[in-house]
């Protein structure tokens, strides 16, 4: 809607993973070529962790756009909440193998994928499993994965597993039921959220990509207020940015100011929203998890 007014080809803020929107910050970039590594020198599992909208979907489809222009035969599962059967047949499907049915057995769909990646494997050809919002996976499908990562020749792995997760998935792999699987793990990456000089960086840059730079004009209190509200975390930076645009394509003006900005975060949270309001829902969602931790405390002073 905003596009034309600020002289842009096309939205620069939407929430999808376009890798042609990719910053290379700092961060991203070090999480970048630490999967390259890994997974170019077949290295196994790794496991790349960050908040939510912390930019790990961009940095796996950046990584597998780099990979699939080498050759390389890539699946990408995005809903984990699988058993282990579900998962396997997933994985085939997504490989392009043919099965026979949903009902296929577990040893039969294992076949299926190792035959295919001794195949791909004499071709030369690397293969990778990228497992999305992996914190979700069952116990018993984390096990799965592990025996997937199995597959493998004497000198090297067959396929190259990833992980992608929201912090909990580092507290998941601590389970002591995982202790194998985490052995195979050799290399785990969090993506940080960006600093404030960063998170403007970003902004820029994502102007440009789209087709224009010069034509908002952002004030620096605006600036601070939207790193203050987002955290440098570039999903709410492309959330505020979008609707603070709309405010403004809506006041005709192509000035980016702090009210603009509080405004967008107004239509986005609510007309009562706060700063305060924020900090006050923060300290009691961190009162709460003290409490319910407050059980396993008691049960071992039992």
């Amino acid at each position: 809607m905003y596009e034309e007014w600020f002289g842009f080809s096309r939205p620069p803020f939407n929430n999808t993973p376009d890798t042609s929107f990719y910053f290379p910050s700092e961060r991203h970039n070090e999480a970048l070529a630490q999967l390259m590594y890994t997974v170019g020198q077949r290295k196994g599992f790794a496991v790349l962790t960050g908040e939510i909208g912390a930019g790990k979907t961009t940095v796996c489809r950046s990584l597998l756009r780099e990979l699939e222009e080498d050759g390389a035969s890539t699946a990408l599962v995005t809903n984990p909440r699988l058993n282990g059967v579900q998962l396997l047949y997933t994985v085939a499907r997504e490989f392009g193998l043919e099965l026979p049915d949903a009902r296929v057995d577990r040893l039969a769909i294992m076949d299926a994928i190792n035959e295919f990646l001794i195949e791909m494997l004499a071709q030369d050809r690397n293969v990778v499993l990228v497992i999305d919002e992996a914190q979700n996976l069952p116990l018993a499908t984390m096990e799965e994965v592990r025996l997937i990562s199995n597959l493998e020749t004497e000198r090297e792995k067959l396929i190259q597993i990833l992980l992608l997760g929201q912090p909990e998935l580092r507290q998941k792999l601590a389970h002591p039921s995982l202790v194998q699987l985490r052995q195979r793990i050799v290399m785990r990456y969090h993506l940080e959220a960006l600093g404030e000089r960063e998170m403007l960086e970003y902004i820029q840059h994502r102007m440009r990509v789209a087709g224009s730079h010069h034509a908002a004009r952002f004030s620096s209190r605006a600036i601070h207020i939207i790193f203050r509200y987002s955290h440098g975390i570039p999903r709410l930076v492309n959330l505020v940015c979008d609707r603070a645009f709309l405010v403004a394509f809506t006041e005709e003006t192509h000035k980016i100011t702090s009210q603009v900005v509080i405004t967008a975060i107004k239509e986005i949270e609510g007309p009562e929203w706060s700063f305060k309001q924020t900090a006050l829902q923060e300290e009691k969602a961190r009162k709460k998890k003290s409490f319910l931790r407050l059980p396993f405390f008691a049960d071992r002073t039992r």
